[in-house]
């Protein structure tokens, strides 16, 4: 043998490395058997038809073979580890869901409460030379009555719903934590493997190798969460037709790819397309238009239909103090308080804007209700197909006029031509040409 060869087998082996039935170095491994063995071994009639190699051959398979496991373990570990973490942060926003719905039922529970004792009043001054009270009077009490009781309802479901998903989470958690300390354990002897002599590591080498091997190739599972588009608030949607407001569009805020009716009540997209590379994941709601309406108090409420638009945003636009012109305050950046349809293929998401929160919705919206309180600083969105509470931004501070903001997506390929309309009442069609009045607090 040569000297070279010696000097490295020499090191491969450890001191247990002789065979005990012959007293003699054990330089060959069977595969068969999973052993090493002796020269004398390896002429026995036990494995005289086996495959044998040189320990030399073998440990260079079988690390090759422990270190490329020990890789997919390692990418196994992460992608544990990415889930972990994720599941952990959705039981953090789950937490943080419910208490933001919980206080946006307490906020709504407390318009519907001020408005109801406000019409009340109306009522009750409008009736008062009668020395009686009629129906009309005493209904909003009716209606907020039973609308404090339904916001209990909901705020037992909610409840409901965020014990059911964190007790999903938390057995996904327990789950996932045992597959990663057992992956993590599966890792260490691997590396151990690695680092053994030749002799030792060559010891019931395959059958190490398939320890485990399930849980390498295990897909990683866990219980799906529910989301809240099941609770449906009706809240203030009774009440809203009292401050319904028509709405006009400002040809003079209009961009150039918008075409606006005659009576300026609807707004359609050009048949436009955006220039540029890979635009085909990219959303550009630059294509606005505001409405001519300054608000700078009282309440206010207006429907837009939506049923012909795929992509769109609606919402409200504070214009900033001192804003010299109405083309200048277009384009100034005052702030914006928005709903968005976004729609990628079949996949139809909600969000709200600020801060960008994403918004449980299902079922086809045809109308939207948005809802201004100037002085309590509160804004709402509705789904007025189905009379039910969308979002709310409440304790907000204005400054300087609030307008209607429309807008919609420039297309990214699809062929279609979105478009909005205005409806003035439940019971009228929408665009039709409503006069604006001569001044709106």
């Amino acid at each position: 043998m040569p000297k070279k060869l010696r000097t490295q087998l020499k090191q491969e082996l450890s001191e247990d490395a002789i065979c005990e039935k012959h007293l003699e170095t054990m330089q060959l491994f069977c595969a068969d058997d999973q052993v090493t063995l002796c020269e004398k071994c390896f002429i026995s009639q036990e494995h005289k038809h086996h495959t044998v190699y040189t320990i030399q051959e073998a440990a260079k398979y079988y690390r090759r073979s422990f270190q490329k496991k020990l890789n997919k373990v390692e990418e196994k570990l992460e992608v544990v580890k990415n889930i972990l973490t994720g599941e952990k942060e959705r039981m953090i926003m789950i937490q943080e869901e419910e208490q933001n719905f919980e206080e946006m039922i307490e906020s709504e529970n407390k318009m519907v409460f001020q408005l109801t004792f406000e019409i009340y009043q109306m009522n009750f001054l409008n009736q008062q030379s009668n020395q009686t009270l009629g129906e009309s009077c005493t209904y909003p009490l009716t209606l907020f009555d039973k609308e404090l009781e339904k916001s209990q309802e909901i705020l037992q479901k909610l409840h409901n719903w965020a014990k059911e998903n964190m007790d999903k989470l938390e057995k996904n958690e327990v789950r996932l934590s045992k597959q990663l300390h057992r992956l993590q354990q599966i890792r260490a002897e691997l590396k151990k493997k690695c680092g053994e002599p030749s002799v030792v590591m060559l010891q019931n080498a395959r059958h190490f190798l398939e320890r485990g091997e399930s849980l390498v190739y295990q897909s990683v599972d866990f219980k799906c969460t529910t989301d809240l588009n099941f609770i449906q608030i009706t809240g203030l949607s009774k009440l809203l037709k009292e401050f319904q407001r028509p709405i006009t569009l400002d040809p003079k805020t209009a961009h150039h790819y918008l075409t606006l009716s005659k009576d300026l009540k609807s707004v359609k997209l050009r048949n436009v397309q955006q220039d540029g590379p890979d635009n085909s994941r990219r959303l550009d709601f630059s294509c606005t238009v505001l409405g001519m309406e300054r608000f700078t108090s009282g309440k206010h409420y207006w429907e837009v239909d939506v049923e012909k638009a795929t992509k769109w945003q609606l919402g409200l636009y504070e214009e900033p103090p001192h804003s010299s012109s109405e083309d200048d305050t277009h384009k100034a950046s005052g702030k914006k308080f928005l709903l968005t349809r976004s729609m990628f293929g079949i996949s139809c998401t909600f969000w709200v804007f600020p801060p960008l929160k994403k918004v449980s919705l299902t079922g086809q919206m045809n109308k939207i209700g948005i809802f201004l309180y100037y002085e309590s600083g509160y804004i709402s969105f509705y789904d007025a197909t189905h009379g039910c509470f969308i979002y709310a931004f409440s304790n907000l501070t204005f400054h300087g006029a609030i307008r209607p903001f429309f807008s919609l997506c420039i297309s990214n390929g699809d062929t279609g031509s979105d478009s909005l309309g205005i409806c003035f009442s439940q019971d009228s069609a929408c665009n039709v040409a409503v006069n604006p009045p001569s001044s709106l607090v």
